[in-house]
């Protein structure tokens, strides 16, 4: 699976499940359900990746797995990701809202524990993974142009991975990027700009590998408040960087957004003109 060949990792993994079923070693049956999940979930293989998850899930319960454990909660995630894929609507929303409300009550528990019952590390992963199933539900949440409550998910999902991981993290940026888009649907381009300017500035000093992903962003918020100059400026470092990156579906976007460009500063250009006839 590490090196890409996916296809020989699932015949592997089809003669250690059976090894696994032969041999009745939970542990092994739900190892290697999951790595069986994810392979079909990075596949595109949704429905039998929902099978399988369900069925990691199932000997996880059944072996006195609590419902809470991180790692339930992980493949619960993937199957809303799966549903809402699907447009499977009323499962995506249920399983997000399983998903935040039981990491939420579970972080609540964990200040009430004794410092030495729970390791720093298990407490952060907890947050971090609250963190993720935020952003999760937020990209779902804008992808059905419910704006107000996609912000709110963003905004807290950022907080916690500021809290935990620093506020130059990849993560970091790439939340306050799609923060910055949302605010800019909702046509609070100021608010946006301040965001996706901060995560430019950050990719810039930590060499962000996704640098021209946010000076695209940038351009385009830039473009909605009329500073088309600017725009364009910032529009062609872009696409110089994803040409020598080679990532051709951004290539495709920062070249359509460039296109949009012209388009409007010719609408400028014609209304100037008309207003100067009267």
């Amino acid at each position: 699976m590490m090196t890409g060949e996916l296809d020989a990792a699932n015949v592997f993994l089809h003669k250690a499940v059976r090894l696994a079923h032969q041999t009745h070693n939970n542990d092994a049956i739900i190892y290697t359900y999951s790595l069986m999940a994810n392979l079909a979930f990075i596949q595109g293989q949704l429905d039998n990746a929902e099978k399988l998850f369900k069925a990691a899930m199932s000997f996880m319960l059944s072996g006195g797995t609590p419902q809470d454990d991180n790692a339930v909660i992980e493949m619960s995630l993937k199957l809303a990701s799966i549903y809402a894929t699907q447009n499977k609507n009323e499962l995506a929303e249920h399983g997000f809202q399983f998903c935040t409300e039981s990491l939420e009550a579970k972080i609540e528990k964990h200040k009430d524990l004794p410092p030495e019952s729970l390791s720093d590390e298990e407490r952060k992963d907890t947050r971090l993974l609250l963190g993720l199933s935020l952003d999760a539900r937020a990209r779902y949440l804008a992808s059905h142009r419910r704006f107000t409550v996609a912000c709110r998910d963003y905004r807290h999902a950022l907080q916690i991975c500021q809290e935990e991981q620093g506020e130059s993290h990849p993560q970091s940026l790439v939340l306050m990027s799609d923060l910055a888009t949302v605010l800019d649907l909702q046509g609070k381009h100021d608010e946006a700009l301040v965001y996706v300017r901060r995560a430019v500035d950050l990719g810039q000093a930590a060499g962000h590998p996704d640098q021209h992903v946010l000076l695209g962003n940038m351009a385009g918020i830039l473009m909605h408040k009329g500073e088309f100059e600017e725009s364009g400026k910032l529009y062609q470092e872009a696409l110089s960087l994803a040409h020598a990156a080679g990532d051709t579906e951004a290539i495709e976007q920062l070249q359509e957004g460039l296109r949009e460009l012209a388009n409007r500063k010719s609408g400028q250009k014609e209304k100037e003109t008309e207003e100067t006839k009267k």
